[in-house]
């Protein structure tokens, strides 16, 4: 299944090129598609991209303070409570279900990988503008996007609930609002051919960068395995 989510992701992730490719078809990602991830693996994970999605969170919200304009506001608002408010629901939903409290998701100690790719989001936009922080945050919100719809046509019984999340018309909706939110984002800071500006070069980095740590993430997860 192919997913539109804006031309500015579809220039990033094109420029990503074997990094993405790594992310989206990762072995963890293809044993959640036909159900042969150990399921000690998917806890593993699950714990820890509930710490994730808490400075993921917090890096949406600094997004409120780099914003220029009032749709910019409304969006990372917007991608704030989906994230508090529903996607971390299911993480506790399904940890509790093993038994997992979420007081013990919410203390889990970080692995490195997880340290390392949280404050390095965080450091894009401390350090940078919104656009060098979108460049950040962008890889997870699309690559789970595109992830969603990949297995969401095709996908064995185990994992099907974190699959439809992703699958769902309510994250492919997230999806589509945060890609033209961020096609207007560019347009506003560097003009009509963005990719000709001097800042286009940086900006891919960046997010060529947090793709390869999406990757470096499911492969700790896979540890827990």
């Amino acid at each position: 299944m192919s997913v539109s989510y804006g031309k500015t992701f579809a220039s990033l992730r094109a420029g990503a090129d074997q990094a993405w490719e790594d992310y989206t078809r990762h072995a963890f990602v293809e044993g959640l598609c036909d159900g042969t991830l150990p399921r000690t693996a998917f806890l593993h994970y699950l714990v820890q991209d509930y710490v994730f999605l808490i400075h993921f969170s917090r890096a949406w919200s600094l997004g409120l303070v780099k914003s220029e304009t009032l749709d910019e506001m409304k969006v990372c608002a917007g991608t704030v409570d989906a994230l508090v408010n529903h996607e971390m629901a299911l993480h506790v939903q399904t940890c509790a279900a093993e038994g997992i409290d979420e007081e013990t998701l919410f203390t889990a100690a970080e692995e490195a990988e997880n340290l390392a790719y949280t404050r390095y989001v965080m450091d894009a936009g401390l350090q940078g503008d919104f656009l060098d922080l979108m460049a950040a945050l962008a890889p997870c919100v699309f690559g789970y996007g595109e992830i969603g719809a990949r297995l969401g046509t095709d996908h064995a019984e185990p994992y099907k609930d974190w699959i439809n999340t992703y699958a769902g018309a309510e994250y492919q909706e997230v999806c589509e609002t945060v890609g033209t939110m961020l096609d207007a984002a560019v347009a506003r800071r560097l003009g009509d051919d963005p990719q000709s500006s001097p800042r286009w070069a940086h900006l891919q980095n960046r997010f060529t960068r947090a793709t390869e740590l999406e990757v470096s993430f499911w492969s700790m997860g896979l540890r827990g395995a």
